[in-house]
């Protein structure tokens, strides 16, 4: 039986941030593989800013390729209406359904989980594996994942900070300003060579 980790995001871009909290995270809980999903339609997000899913994908497919045990998948992307994670547990569930699956969080999500759409049915195919990236949230955390608990396994881990995000990125790529050490190489050309997020060079 295998472990696999589902890490959804509209990673738009992917940075580094993205990169490694999953190899942090894939080595903490032995996973034996991190499918990235970008995200489709969002829920509760206006899809204006995002760029195509086919150049998140790519984005993915370059920030990963050096990294074993990491895949990109198009699920989320080709799926019509609105991308709510229950449906993407379910296919995920059906495609390994023999192995053991975790939905990796940031911290944020999990202290809204239980607003989340059937977030029982979620509990009930994989475990919740949030992370702490600040670790100053750690009794607002396990007191959440105890109330979860009653649904299914509930993981609290801690990271190392992400200070850099998405939004921050595209607002530095519009202002012309040096993302290189924020994102993958290829990445970086990739958006330039793409003119995304309206980088002017």
């Amino acid at each position: 039986m295998a472990r696999i980790g589902l890490f959804g995001g509209s990673f738009n871009p992917v940075h580094n941030g993205h990169v490694n909290l999953a190899v942090s995270v894939k080595k903490k809980l032995k996973l034996d593989k991190v499918i990235f999903i970008p995200s489709g339609t969002a829920p509760h997000k206006s899809s204006e800013e995002y760029v195509s899913g086919s150049d998140r994908l790519e984005m993915c497919r370059l920030a990963l390729e050096e990294y074993d045990g990491f895949e990109v998948s198009d699920y989320e992307i080709n799926k019509s209406g609105k991308s709510y994670t229950v449906y993407t547990v379910r296919h995920f569930k059906s495609m390994f359904p023999e192995d053991e699956l975790f939905l990796m969080v940031g911290s944020d999500m999990l202290l809204s989980f239980d607003t989340w759409f059937e977030y029982g049915e979620i509990l009930s195919n994989v475990t919740l594996a949030a992370v702490s990236r600040n670790g100053n949230d750690f009794d607002e955390l396990y007191e959440m994942s105890k109330k979860l608990s009653k649904f299914g396994d509930v993981i609290v881990a801690n990271d190392e900070a992400i200070t850099i995000s998405s939004s921050k990125i595209r607002k530095m790529i519009k202002n012309n300003e040096d993302i290189s050490c924020y994102l993958n190489g290829k990445v970086v050309k990739y958006i330039i060579l793409k003119n995304l997020y309206s980088r002017q060079d």
